[in-house]
């Protein structure tokens, strides 16, 4: 895969409350991915960027919420989450706050 096809899979990490937890538990990232991106390509696009093995990836399309803009009615885009289970002894650092 080269490597515009990479960031145009891959956007960044979708980092919440829940996909803490679940790193912490389970060794699981949580990416906002391309909503045309394949589990391949997710695989081969995070295992190229941050060196590490992938064991599963899991996807989700998340439905945008439907907004009021001013008095129009509008919705927000549709996006797409992927879940990447980690092989033992790998992990991705992204950066600890606090």
């Amino acid at each position: 895969m080269n490597q515009e096809r990479i960031y145009q899979v891959v956007f960044g990490p979708h980092v919440t409350e829940k996909t803490v937890n679940i790193s912490e538990i389970a060794n699981m990232q949580a990416f906002k991915v391309s909503v045309d991106a394949t589990k391949l390509e997710i695989k081969k696009a995070i295992e190229q960027l941050f060196e590490v093995k992938v064991d599963t990836v899991r996807t989700v399309k998340v439905k945008g919420k439907q907004k009021n803009f001013g008095r129009r009615a509008g919705k927000r885009k549709d996006w797409k989450k992927a879940y990447v289970k980690l092989a033992d002894g790998q992990a991705i650092d992204l950066g600890a706050e606090g």
